[in-house]
């Protein structure tokens, strides 16, 4: 198990998100169990395996689109050339077995082979017909052109997809163009869900005074299922050790890892913490970040199993935004797939942003085409860790670096795109 107290901190007892994240990348142990599934049912799943080419894509040279197909010794240089076209028409999926002269020609459809010894294709729409006698205007193409060349996608015996990967639509074509119908994939992690509070309710029960509605087991089941794992909801747990303890039981025995929003994450209550070093090593920080800060991480055991926490903290936009600070990449990591970080992308500000050095900001904001044709990206107001509207007016998380100071309007800051998060 690895040290999970992160070096170095930050001034005073809060840690680096950065320093928070490699501590938690060097404590995940992913899963290794496998399971083969058709093309059709893999999506979203974790390749387990490399994937080899059997075959050379293409297999054989094969023509880029409809034209005639031609020796590109015979083009004329500087001048049009004039070629003999044969009666004969290739097809895709019907090789040609003729033979074509020198200053011949003949007609061919998009993705037919070849025929022995042509090299190049001319699109039917850049020549003109007079009887059998095709002609190309002076530098209609160059030799070799229009022709995708065997084995320029895939060689056989190369490797075409490697494991880890988070396997894509495009990943399932470029299996099936393989001959694969089926691919082997680790099996879907378990994720135990829960939210803690006395003062926490579920929707469609009345609300008492000073009561709220549990909206963070909503979001975090959304993002949840966006990563393709397993969710074991295990609904609401008020401030009991004994039900807390339960409950955690039941997580470690039925799942791989536990993430929970509320008060275990707070770690204020003596019973919590006994509670988890009774069952693991869980560790406690104070992450130097907004919206978020109390975060707790580690593994629970139970029964001779382990699976690994990931407490969050109980505001509804803190919950959502440490979860992809922390608990996204590395559940995918547990999962079995290769470490991938959110996508980065740079864009302007429109608007000053005050931030003070010394902690990780996320702000939620709306990037938005500027009059000038340039990406632009302005907060969505106020940025309470309670204020959930925010977050779902909002497209991207306008990230502010540790070291960061304010922001001038115009300057270019670090965003996450939400496509592909929430």
């Amino acid at each position: 198990m690895a040290d999970l107290t992160p070096s170095p901190l930050a001034t005073g007892d809060e840690l680096p998100v950065d320093a928070a994240r490699a501590a938690i990348a060097a404590a995940l142990n992913p899963i290794t169990a496998t399971e083969t599934l058709p093309l059709t049912a893999a999506v979203g799943r974790v390749l387990a395996t490399d994937v080899v080419s059997p075959i050379d894509v293409p297999a054989h040279d094969n023509s880029a689109m409809d034209g005639y197909a031609l020796h590109g010794a015979d083009l004329v240089d500087g001048g049009p050339t004039t070629l003999l076209a044969l009666p004969d028409t290739v097809y895709a999926g019907a090789p040609f077995t003729g033979a074509v002269g020198r200053g011949r020609c003949v007609k061919i459809m998009t993705g037919a082979v070849m025929p022995a010894g042509l090299d190049s294709v001319v699109p039917r729409e850049l020549v003109t017909m007079d009887g059998d006698r095709v002609t190309l205007r002076a530098g209609a193409i160059k030799p070799g052109e229009n022709r995708r060349k065997q084995g320029e996608d895939l060689t056989r015996g190369k490797p075409a997809l490697t494991a880890g990967r988070l396997l894509r639509p495009a990943d399932l074509g470029l299996l099936a163009s393989l001959g694969f119908a089926e691919v082997t994939v680790f099996r879907r992690l378990t994720v135990a869900l829960f939210s803690t509070g006395d003062e926490v309710f579920a929707p469609g029960q009345p609300l008492p005074p000073g009561g709220i509605y549990d909206s963070n087991r909503f979001t975090l089941t959304a993002a949840l299922q966006r990563l393709g794992v397993e969710v074991l909801d295990l609904g609401l747990v008020k401030d009991d050790p004994a039900a807390l303890e339960a409950v955690l039981q039941r997580a470690v025995a039925e799942a791989d890892a536990v993430v929970t929003s509320g008060g275990v994450s707070m770690g204020d209550a003596d019973y919590t913490k006994d509670i988890m070093a009774r069952m693991g090593d869980v560790a406690f920080w104070k992450v130097a970040m907004r919206p978020g800060r109390p975060f707790a991480f580690g593994p629970l055991r139970h029964g001779g199993r382990e699976a690994m926490l990931f407490a969050l903290p109980g505001n509804p936009v803190a919950a959502l935004v440490t979860f992809y600070a922390f608990a996204r990449e590395a559940l995918l990591v547990l999962g079995g797939a290769t470490a991938e970080p959110p996508m980065v992308l740079q864009v302007k500000s429109a608007v000053p942003i005050r931030k003070r050095p010394g902690r990780t900001e996320y702000q939620r904001g709306i990037v938005e085409w500027g009059d000038d044709g340039e990406l632009r990206v302005r907060p969505t107001g106020s940025q309470g860790a309670g204020i959930l509207r925010s977050l779902s007016e909002a497209n991207v998380l306008v990230v502010l670096r540790h070291e960061q100071g304010s922001v001038a309007a115009g300057e270019p800051v670090d965003v996450w795109l939400f496509d592909g998060l929430v």
